[in-house]
């Protein structure tokens, strides 16, 4: 039996994008149940995944000194997948080799030592890559753009919507509710997920709440609450951090719109988590959004407070007005499936196998 293995210790952060990647494609791989091939999982949280899996892959738990070139894993394996372009954890031999690239943001922007590192340890990665599959064709086509991958096997291999149960216990509280009708957004606090405009544009929306969720435990924090100081919106703006997947689903299925002023994704999972409680989503008319989103999202084309408010009250009012849209944008998110992201990937497996 083929052994497979998934280079997957950014599973450990089930808050970020990443993580959610990892733990997700595990699961879809799990339950394909594919008999004629066997996975090893990288990671140090093993004892979760034992408990959610069972015996179906081996695991092996990650050291961070494996990053070193020295001292990387001993072991010779039929297929090496490296689930995150920019993983520094790399085989010691040379073996047939697939790696799934989610954005390159990193080489974008101005130069640094760190964007110089970056792209000079993708430019590695291709080289030893067999086949590259990207989550977006955006993300295939950015790629394109800075790097030559001409002799590589090439897929595209959307994400699926985590988002399967939207059930909610019938007398669950969140941790916070707002007085008025609010918005809605989750995401690590990163500049480029660019949640400032949204406090901006609140001062044009006297009649909203709005709630930032997420992992705040990061610099962006500060810029954040500085604005929120400069418009006085202490009152109307929440940031209640890290919120478990119940209380998400509670806010995404019960607020005016979900919004997403996001400068860059490489797929953007929110929004179609959002469109699958049959919610409206304001988002940026940039990166793979667009792709994501569809007809059904509606999108911003510049970050102008004011204009930014006039487009999310007319996003809102054409979802709901729009009983047809809506069943629409349901069964679009409903059709990114993580079962069906594995079986793509097991097709990408076995065709580079048989070369």
């Amino acid at each position: 039996m083929k052994q497979i293995f998934l280079e997957s210790h950014n599973i450990k952060n089930q808050f970020s994008g990443l993580g959610q990647f990892n733990y997700h494609l595990i699961k879809g791989l799990y339950e394909s149940a594919a008999d004629d091939l066997k996975f090893v999982v990288h990671s140090n949280i093993n004892g979760k995944l034992k408990n959610d899996f069972g015996d179906y892959f081996k695991y092996l738990h990650y050291y961070s000194f494996t990053r070193y070139k020295a001292l990387r894993l001993p072991f010779k394996y039929d297929l090496w997948h490296s689930l995150n372009q920019n993983t520094k954890i790399e085989p010691r031999f040379n073996m047939p080799y697939v790696m799934t690239v989610h954005d390159v943001h990193f080489a974008e922007g101005t130069d640094s030592g760190d964007k110089t590192a970056r792209i000079k340890r993708f430019q590695e990665k291709l080289n030893r890559a067999h086949a590259l599959v990207y989550i977006s064709k955006f993300a295939q086509t950015a790629t394109k753009s800075i790097f030559d991958t001409s002799n590589h096997e090439e897929h595209v291999i959307y994400n699926g919507n985590p988002m399967i149960d939207t059930s909610i216990p019938v007398n669950f509280e969140p941790n916070f509710k707002p007085n008025k009708p609010y918005l809605f957004t989750i995401g690590e606090f990163t500049e480029r997920k660019n949640f400032h405009s949204l406090i901006e544009m609140l001062q044009f929306l006297p009649d909203y709440e709005l709630i930032i969720a997420g992992n705040s435990e990061r610099p962006y924090l500060e810029k954040i609450k500085q604005v929120i100081t400069a418009n006085k919106l202490e009152s109307r703006v929440h940031i209640p951090g890290k919120i478990s997947e119940t209380e998400k689903k509670y806010h995404l299925k019960n607020c005016a719109a979900f919004v997403f002023p996001s400068l860059k994704e490489g797929f953007g999972i929110p929004i179609i988590e959002a469109l699958r409680f049959g919610t409206p989503v304001i988002t940026s008319n940039n990166t793979s959004l667009p792709e994501v989103g569809g007809t059904y999202a509606t999108y911003w084309e510049h970050y102008a407070p004011e204009y930014m408010a006039k487009k999310l009250l007319q996003g809102i009012t054409r979802f709901n007005a729009d009983t047809q849209l809506k069943q629409d944008a349901i069964a679009h998110a409903k059709s990114f499936n993580w079962n069906n992201t594995a079986k793509a990937y097991l097709k990408v497996y076995r065709s580079v196998l048989n070369k």
